[in-house]
């Protein structure tokens, strides 16, 4: 028969690896941007994806704050059934210039809600596609701070900026990476841009999104490889433990 510190032991082994296994969980479940990169001066089409973090809510509706520091001259919505997209624009104090002509006014946020009878359930996600452009030449990333709201009222702020070398935040903001435009910078950006938003939008996203496919596929497998490497370590930790525990017990015998 196990020995009562044996026992102690092995339930302490195996609620560190439980623990492990659910504190790794939320990290999957942030709203994100996909894909995550986009080139700079033209136009994309984004999806904003928002998982339903609680088990006993519902999402009914998600709020995204574009930034006006970087002002983007055209946002349009895909038409998602079951929600109503409405878009608010913001005065800009600097008008920008876009193929020659001023842009005095730009879109500062979109809200969806839910119709009634949709929702996203616990254990679900839903998409909601932007096409933006054309993307600011002169930044490395663009930041949508973004507000998701639940039929019990419950509002989670998905605001906070993750900052280099430091960990991610609890509830970062979703992000969209900015990558040089191939070829020479200004060529490629007037060549992306002088198409039309629509079709800029769908060459920009085919481009970009196995290649994001590819790097969140490789995130994910990271962590779970993590998750599982510290639960075996923990578990191995136990066994040698008990081992020793079991071998000076028989030698002591």
């Amino acid at each position: 028969m196990r020995s009562l510190p044996t026992r102690r032991l092995a339930a302490v082994a195996l609620t560190a690896a439980a623990s492990v296994v659910a504190l790794a969980g939320p990290a999957f479940a942030h709203v994100t941007v996909n894909p995550g990169s986009a080139a700079q001066g033209g136009y994309t089409a984004v999806d904003f994806r928002v998982p339903n973090e609680s088990d006993t809510a519902s999402t009914v509706k998600l709020e995204v704050n574009l930034p006006l520091d970087h002002p983007l001259a055209s946002v349009r919505t895909l038409p998602l059934p079951g929600w109503t997209a409405a878009v608010e624009k913001a005065k800009l104090d600097k008008p920008i210039k876009v193929h020659g002509s001023d842009v005095n006014e730009a879109v500062s946020k979109i809200t969806w809600t839910a119709d009634p009878g949709t929702k996203i359930a616990p254990g679900q996600f839903q998409e909601f596609r932007v096409s933006l452009g054309p993307l600011p030449t002169d930044a490395d990333s663009m930041v949508f701070k973004a507000l998701q709201t639940y039929d019990n009222g419950d509002v989670v702020r998905w605001i906070d900026e993750a900052a280099a070398g430091q960990p991610e935040p609890a509830h970062p903001a979703p992000a969209l990476k900015l990558t040089k435009a191939a070829g020479d910078d200004h060529h490629g950006a007037s060549a992306t841009s002088t198409a039309s938003p629509a079709a800029g939008a769908h060459g920009d996203s085919s481009d970009h999104a196995a290649s994001a496919g590819d790097a969140k596929s490789s995130d994910g497998t990271a962590r779970t490889l993590g998750v599982v490497g510290i639960v075996v370590g923990v578990i191995g930790t136990a066994v040698g433990v008990l081992g020793l525990r079991r071998r000076n017990s028989g030698s002591a015998s």
